[in-house]
Parts: C-alpha cells; sequence; structure tokens
C-alpha cells in the first residue's frame, strides 16, 4: 500500500520523534491514555458513552427547535492542534440535525480575492442568519495559530488581528450572535497515534496534509502560538472553553455539554456540567 507524502509520518515516528514518545506508542495497548497528566488511565466505556450521547444529542435538537422558532443565531467555533477531534465532534453535533438549520463552515485557503479583503471579511460572509447554526471547522483564529507558525502572514499582520479580534468578537455578541468557543487539545503522543492510524487507514488518509506532517515537527512552536492566542483573545465576553481530547467520547460529551448548559432553550432538560477534570478555562490547555 502507498502511503501519503511518502510515509513522512512513518518516517518522523522512527527518526525525529522524542524518544519518550515512541516509549509511549510502542508500550500501549488499545484504548490506553498516553498522556501521563490526563486525569483518566483509559478511554470511556462506549456503553456508558452513547447512553450519555444520545440524550444530550436530544437536548440539540431540542435546541435546534428552539433556534429556528425563535431566529436565534448561534455560532460554535472548533479549533484546536491537529488529529484533536473536531471532524469527530462536529459530526456528533450535527448527525442528528437539519442541515437547513444547522451547517458546517470549513473555509480553505483564501483565493486572491479574499486575501485582498479585510481578515474577517470572508468569515462575516459565513455567519448565521435567523433561526440558524454555524459551525465553523477552524475560524478565524488560524491567523493566530497556523498561519504564524508556517510564516503565512507577516508578524504586523498577526498583531493586527490580536488588536480586532476582541472588538469583533463584542460586536458579534452585541448583534445577539450567540458565540461558543471550543479548543480541542491533544497530547503529543496521542496526535502521532492517530497519525500514524490515517497514514495506514486508505479511508482515512484524505484527512492528512503537509501542513499536518510538517506540523508535528513544529510542537513547540504550535505551543507557543497557542499560549499567546489564549492570552489574547480570552475574554469575559467571548471565552474560551478548553477541551482536553486524549479520550475522544469523554471530549465529545464535554463539548456538547458546554454547548448546550450555556445555551437557553425551550423544553432544555437538565444537563450536566462539563467534566472540570478534561473541560474548563485555558488554564487547562498545557496541562
Amino acid at each position: 500500500m502507498t502511503l501519503p507524502f511518502d510515509g513522512a509520518i512513518s518516517r518522523y515516528h522512527d527518526e525525529e520523534a522524542p524518544q519518550s514518545i515512541r516509549d509511549a506508542l510502542s508500550k500501549a495497548a488499545k484504548g490506553d491514555i498516553l498522556s501521563d497528566s490526563y486525569p483518566y488511565d483509559a478511554a470511556m466505556k462506549r456503553k456508558a458513552y452513547e447512553a450519555e450521547i444520545d440524550a444530550l444529542q436530544r437536548e440539540l435538537v431540542k435546541l435546534q427547535a428552539d433556534v429556528k422558532a425563535s431566529g436565534k443565531r448561534v455560532v460554535v467555533v472548533f479549533e484546536g492542534r491537529d488529529a484533536a477531534g473536531k471532524g469527530g465532534t462536529i459530526k456528533r453535533f450535527r448527525e442528528n440535525l437539519n442541515p437547513r438549520v444547522a451547517r458546517v463552515v470549513a473555509l480553505s485557503k483564501p483565493s486572491d480575492r479574499e486575501a485582498g479583503q479585510w481578515y474577517f471579511q470572508r468569515y462575516v460572509n459565513q455567519l448565521p442568519t435567523e433561526g440558524e447554526i454555524v459551525l465553523f471547522d477552524r475560524s478565524w483564529y488560524n491567523r493566530g495559530v497556523v498561519e504564524h507558525v508556517f510564516g503565512f502572514c507577516e508578524p504586523s499582520e498577526r498583531e493586527h488581528f490580536f488588536r480586532q479580534v476582541p472588538a469583533f468578537e463584542e460586536m458579534l455578541i452585541e448583534e445577539g450572535i450567540t458565540l461558543k468557543k471550543l479548543w480541542l487539545n491533544v497530547g503529543r503522543a496521542e496526535q502521532l497515534r492517530r497519525f500514524l492510524k490515517r497514514e495506514g487507514d486508505p479511508l482515512k488518509q484524505w484527512k492528512l496534509s503537509w501542513i499536518d506532517v510538517e506540523g508535528l515537527k513544529k510542537w513547540d512552536d504550535y505551543t507557543a502560538a497557542i499560549g499567546e492566542t489564549f492570552a489574547r483573545s480570552h475574554s469575559d465576553h467571548a471565552p474560551w472553553t478548553i477541551i482536553r481530547s486524549d479520550d475522544k467520547k469523554r471530549a465529545r460529551l464535554a463539548a456538547l455539554r458546554a454547548v448546550l448548559s450555556d445555551i437557553d432553550y425551550a423544553g432544555k432538560g437538565a444537563i450536566d456540567a462539563p467534566d472540570p477534570l478534561i473541560c474548563g478555562s485555558p488554564d487547562l490547555w498545557n496541562a
């Protein structure tokens, strides 16, 4: 089987990954949590997960009905390290919702025209109308992290972004848009395990990109950029919710609870707070 990027991820594992990461991967059994600082030793059992997510998805359907009936506008931003589980989490949000009410926005590289516009403009064009939920699979925070790490923007452009983003988000909220910002974070060993699995699975190889391959070598650069982004964009009016996603099941439940617990809607049932051991403020992200 031909591996994407000529097996660059396997080669990184064999030749460049820190020895501690290789040791963690070599000793791990299926379902083991690789991060020593993660508060659980093993992944959540599927039976318990399915019972909990079913109840939460029923609440999402109630939220959808209320958004449509009341004209609410809801934006959920999904950000995180590569392979942190954004796509799978978004899928669990969307799978029982009407695509005419809840849609996903996953923008590609800006066109030449978009590159000449105000940075936020193409995101503004995707904001919800009345009675709509928009889930951003990555967002305007590309400038704070990925573009910076790979040199796709000038330092002055990033600085301009940080000066504008608090006011931009405050305007969204003043306009009546409900804004939730979720950051899914994954440990270094778990990230590499997921990339290796994608590399070897023909059905998942499409998820890999050159950015993913090169990003493996830039863990520390990402860490610095993420930390600065939180420091400069976490605010009382638009806070970040950090979700440690080394266990995908627990992360999906935490993300659903984080959104549902913060929004009022007709017929709302009892929603437990997200697990505070894996979900909280930016103080949690680099644990």
